[in-house]
């Protein structure tokens, strides 16, 4: 598994700046100019330091992006090794990966919002869809034995299924935002989502 920044070494530079400062303010510009947009001189700029203080902690623009796409799959991953780990059915461990996505989502939205419009231009960018489509073939999987148990209604494909329900979580980028009162959003989606795809009894 990746290591995580956490788990890295930190080299300090200027007082307070760390590699997590630093990483936070370049996920923020990635968001907002788009990474190909963003310098190392505008990252500086923002953080009030100079680049040779951000080279201290980072050799280049691309190992920054590396750390912010890595982080949120990261988590993705841990929710799915801990949904695999539960002993039900497969619509139970489904529902854990949707509601657990969610609260990944809400706890690193700056993280996840990055990952989800990186589009494959550099080799970080490549790396973080190979592993976002392993993602999504652990998910189709998933919805396919659900199917197979008679949990999930068969007259839509499981592939289209798993696409909407990832669609309708990774939407979340676009308009969630916290402390709007929203009082449990992974509450509501797995609510509207597995209502409407369990098989009624």
């Amino acid at each position: 598994m990746t290591t995580t920044p956490q788990a890295r070494t930190v080299r300090r530079g200027r007082p307070g700046h760390d590699l997590e400062s630093v990483l936070q303010i370049a996920v923020r510009l990635f968001n907002e100019r788009g990474y190909d947009g963003t310098s190392m001189e505008d990252l500086a700029r923002k953080l009030g330091i100079t680049k040779s203080a951000i080279y201290h902690h980072v050799p280049s623009k691309q190992e920054l992006l590396r750390l912010a796409v890595d982080r949120a799959l990261d988590r993705l991953f841990g929710v799915v090794a801990r949904a695999e780990a539960i002993d039900g059915r497969a619509i139970e461990r489904l529902e854990y990966l949707v509601r657990g996505s969610v609260a990944v989502l809400v706890e690193q939205l700056p993280f996840v919002t990055l990952l989800l419009r990186v589009h494959g231009n550099t080799k970080v960018e490549r790396a973080a869809l190979a592993r976002r489509r392993e993602f999504d073939r652990i998910v189709a999987n998933l919805v396919t034995e659900a199917e197979n148990d008679g949990d999930i209604r068969p007259d839509v494909d499981p592939a289209v299924t798993a696409r909407l329900l990832f669609g309708m979580v990774n939407s979340l980028i676009e308009w969630y935002r916290p402390g709007r009162g929203d009082s449990d959003i992974a509450e509501a989606v797995a609510r509207i989502a597995f209502d409407g795809i369990r098989v009624r009894a």
